[in-house]
This record gives structure tokens, sequence and C-alpha cells, in this order.
């Protein structure tokens, strides 16, 4: 035997892992726990990439080795949020950890026993690196475990002393750890020699005698069994074992489907329960591939439909574009109303794409519909926590939210004041303003929105703010305009449509940018009136809405105070009680 591999880290490190961490457990949270025992270098939680959620593991570094060595001996399996921790030195080369040398396996473990309890049995034999036991989704002890010992000899000694002992008057088996990949390896070379043969579809007044006949011409029977109930009644399926493999191959092929007393038979390999279930699973998941790939690229997604839109309607109002294969608009298994929204499959993808070009935003009743893709359920939430994200960062950089643009893109409903970050174009460098050279944020009259009315009655952002003397010389250089001439221009103006006057219908008939903006005209002042110091980013935040949702807004105050409130307090929760710039 080769001399043992020793795996724990070397002595000067002060570097521990530790897992089985709540996912709430914060940096500030692990240094209040590990400060205790001595200064602490550094903390990192890891969390996910895209949606930052926390992995359920961390990384403590101290300053000195021995608070490490400490921190181990007096925290190990405490409780922090409730969930006893897991620490062991931080191995930063991953090869030391998979060798897999010094691991021993444990199982029929009492379910009463956690990790402190196992950890405390085998500490006896060596010094254990790692020491886990399973758990399923619920937290309940799996009945079986690992222990990783720094050396291959107090692995062996483990396993000498403890394999076929009681533990919680319960025996238990002990041996060394083989990696999935070897097992797997050996369960294919047992699957390739079997001699069990699995039998159903058999008429219930066949015998195990006759069953053992029927498979005797292929080989000796070492067993043959019908399974049955408590009554004794035959549950129509059974089991034959055959000496050897060739006689069990022969056997297979040569009666699966074929009749028996009447019945068609299926015989095939004797299989255990988790490995046929592992098949179903995989036989599943290769036919729902399948269909998705199929279906790629032809089956749309359609939202924001009237709840007397019914299937034939959807058909209808799509087969202008293609061969429809189906249409179907989801209902509510109670009650059969209408949820909103459906899909529409084409037996072309250009179909579809016409479809998506032409008819996204149309009227269909009387409200504008939703047109795209269909996406996977995990697929959409993965890219709705990658924006959500994305508009995280925004927020911290103190920039207005609203739907993610593409690169080069700035959206109408966006005002930014001089002075303040403004992002840049197609092949222009971002602008910032020189150092002491901020202007103050303009404060705007009562009531006043911070744009001027520009074409077609559209918002525009405001000039540089002047001082108040080159106002006031402007206004006293401007001739005096005569009534006529004030009527004349009142009139030139095109008139301002009031906000309770804004319809679907009015609304549609403007280009998607113009629609947006039009809400945004409607909102502001509305949202100015009650949180003056952050209408602009609330404006752009509930602008991120479904058009039919802000016109609903428009027209209630109540839900309109709602979401201003749910608007602030996601700012508070970024940027904190303090006053937010806009």
């Amino acid at each position: 035997m080769s001399a043992p591999t020793e795996t724990a880290p070397p002595a000067p490190s002060g570097s521990l892992y530790v897992g089985e961490l709540d996912p709430t457990v914060t940096e500030a949270m692990l240094f209040e726990v590990f400060n205790m025992i001595g200064p602490v270098a550094s903390i990192r939680v890891c969390r996910d990439a895209i949606t930052r959620r926390s992995l359920g593991y961390a990384y403590v570094n101290f300053h000195s080795s021995d608070d490490a060595d400490r921190a181990m001996d007096s925290l190990n399996y405490s409780l922090i949020k409730g969930r006893p921790c897991r620490i062991m030195w931080s191995q930063r080369d991953p090869s030391l950890r998979k060798m897999g040398t010094g691991n021993i396996f444990i199982k029929n473990l009492d379910p009463a026993i956690d990790n402190k309890a196992l950890h405390d049995t085998f500490s006896a034999f060596g010094n254990i690196l790692s020491c886990k036991i399973a758990l399923d989704a619920a937290g309940n002890s799996k009945g079986y475990g690992f222990v990783h010992y720094d050396t291959e000899e107090a692995a062996s000694t483990a396993i000498e002393k403890v394999n076929g002992m009681l533990l919680n008057d319960r025996k238990v088996f002990v041996g060394h750890h083989v990696s999935r990949k070897e097992r797997q390896a050996k369960m294919d070379e047992v699957r390739a020699n079997f001699t069990n043969i699995y039998v159903k579809n058999i008429d219930p007044e066949v015998t195990d005698e006759e069953l053992n006949a029927l498979f005797s011409r292929f080989g000796q029977v070492t067993s043959a069994a019908i399974a049955r109930d408590d009554q004794g009644v035959s549950r129509g399926f059974g089991f034959v074992n055959l000496q050897n493999h060739e006689e069990a191959a022969q056997a297979v092929d040569a009666l699966n489907d074929t009749e028996f007393k009447g019945k068609v038979l299926y015989v095939s390999r004797a299989q255990k329960k988790n490995e046929r279930e592992q098949e179903l699973r995989r036989q599943y998941e290769q036919a729902r591939l399948e269909k998705l790939s199929k279906y790629q690229g032809v089956n749309l997604y359609v939202k924001n439909l009237d709840d007397d839109v019914d299937d034939d309607r959807l058909r209808q109002e799509f087969s202008v574009y293609g061969v429809i294969t189906s249409a179907k608009v989801m209902r509510d298994e109670s009650t059969g109303i209408s949820r909103g929204f459906g899909f529409v499959c084409f037996s072309e993808a250009d179909e579809a794409t016409r479809a998506i070009t032409e008819a996204n935003g149309r009227m269909l009743g009387s409200k504008p519909i939703y047109v795209a893709l269909a996406q996977r359920k995990d697929v959409r939430r993965s890219q709705l926590e990658a924006q959500a994200a994305q508009r995280g960062q925004i927020r911290m950089m103190g920039m207005p939210t609203g739907p993610v643009p593409p690169a080069g893109y700035m959206p109408p409903n966006v005002f930014y004041p001089p002075g303040s970050f403004v992002p840049p174009g197609p092949g222009q460098r971002p602008m910032f303003p020189p150092a002491g050279m901020m202007h103050p944020r303009p404060r705007w009259q009562q009531g006043q929105p911070p744009y001027s009315a520009g074409p077609q009655g559209y918002p525009r952002p405001q000039g540089p703010p002047q001082s108040q003397p080159q106002q006031q010389q402007q206004q006293q250089q401007q001739p005096q305009q005569t009534p006529t001439q004030q009527q004349q221009q009142q009139q030139q103006q095109p008139p301002k449509t009031q906000s309770t006057g804004l319809t679907a219908e009015a609304l549609n008939a403007l280009s998607p940018e113009q629609q947006k903006q039009t809400l945004g005209e409607r909102l502001y002042p509305l949202i100015h009136a009650q949180e003056p110091e952050h209408s602009g980013k609330i404006t752009g935040m509930l602008l991120e809405m479904d058009n039919s949702d802000l016109l609903h807004l428009l027209a209630n105050k109540e839900a309109l105070d709602s979401k201003v409130k749910e608007a602030m307090d996601v700012l508070k929760q970024h940027f904190g009680d303090k006053i937010i710039e806009a």
C-alpha cells in the first residue's frame, strides 16, 4: 500500500469552509459569530452569479491559523439561524477533495443521529476533515453519511472497529467510499450479466409451477414466483431466475410479446425500483426535449386577451398568418374563466415570425395583445432574474429604473437633469460632468413637471437652468403679445388631453414609444404630488408595467397610491431612508 496522502491544509492557513448555512445568513452575521474567537481577515458568502442568492456556504479567513483551529473546535455544528453549521479546512486544491483517500461511507444510521453525533462517534479513530449526514429536501436524515479522515490508516481503523456494530440499536455498515462513477460501472456490469427476469401480464390462474415449466426449456430455473396479495390472489406479475446469463437472455428474447394462457407476456430484465424510476425519468425528459425542439420557433405566447376570446376566435384571428396546428386559451380549472393568455402553434417558423411582427400590439377586442415566442418556465425565470439583477445594479448606481434597454437606446420617457450621467448613444462615449462643475438640481414650481411641451404635445427635456437675472432679462426683452396673438398661439398649440379621457383605443393609435411617453406624461404629475423628490424614479419604475395596467392606475387613485408605496419600499431597500436623488 502506498503512503497515505495528507489532505489537511498547511499549518499557516487560516481559511475555513462553513457549510449547511441558512440562505438568509450574511457576512455580517458570520462576522459576529467568528470574531468572538479571534480577528477575522475576511468573510465571503458564496452566491449565485445571476440571482445573488446564497449557495449555503461561505469562507472565513482568520489572520492566525490558531484562531481558525479554535473556531473549528468551538463552533463546529453550532446553530446559526437555527441550523447547525459544518466547518472544515478550506481545500483550495480540488484534487485533494476528489481523491477519496481516507473517506468512508456509513449506512443504516438511525434518523436521530446528526452531524455532531456522527463526528463524536468517529473522532476517536483519527483527525476528521469532514463529517456529513445526507439529508432530504425536508431536512430529514436519509440514513447514511460520510466521514473523511486525514489519513488512510484512520479510515481503515474506523471500518475495522465500527462495521457491524450497533449504533442506537441499529447495525450499521461502514466501508470505504466508492465514487459514483465506480458504482455506475459495477451496476452496468451487473446489468450486462443479468440472470433475474421480470414477467408481467400473467393470467391470474397461472401457478408458480406453470411459470417454472414455461422457462425451464431455456435452462435450469433456480426460482420462479408469482407476486400475490394478502389473500393469495395473483397480482399479474412475477420473477424467474435462471442459472446463467446466456439462458436468461435467450428466454427474454424468445418469450417477450408472446401469448401464454390467452395473454401477451411482457418479459425483460428485472430492475430495482430506483433504477426503473431513473429510466422512466430519462425517457420522460427525452420525450419532453424532443417535443420542445419540435415546437421551437413555431409556438407563440399570446397574452392580454379579453375574457370572451375562446379557442376558435384565437385560431380565426391568427389564421391569416399561416397554417395553425393548435390554438388554445388557458382557463381556470375550477371556474372555466379565461386566464387572459393562450398559445398558438404554427406549422412553419416563418409564419410564426410574421405573426409576431404584425400581431404584437394589435387590438383584439378592447385590449392590445402581446405576442412573443413561447418559452419554457425555467428559461423565462432565468431571463427575468437576470433582468432583475441588472435593474438592481442600475438602481445601486442611482440611475432611473425601467425596462432593460438594448445598448445605445435611451427610453423616451426618462429625463436626465443637467450634471448627471447620460447613457451613451450608438458610437458615443458616456458623458460625466467635470469635477467641480456639478450643476444644482432645478427646483420645479408646484404642479409644474420637469419638461416642456414638445411636438404633438409630448414632453421634451428642458435645457440647462438659467440664472434668475437672465430669465428676467429675457422676459423683459420679449415683446408684449396682443390678445389676438395670444389667441392665435393657443389655436396653434395642440389641445392637452385630460388624464381621465385617455382610452385604450386612443393609446393604441400611437407608436409604442409615444404610448409610454403619453402614459409617463399623465403619471408624473400624479406621482409628483405625492413624492416630489422621487417622482422621476417612481414614474420610470411604473412604466415597466403593461399599458393596460397603467391605464387602470390612472383611473384608480387607490391602486396608484398602492403602487407608489411599493416603489418607495423598493427604493428604501436599496438606498435606506435617506433622501434619494433622482
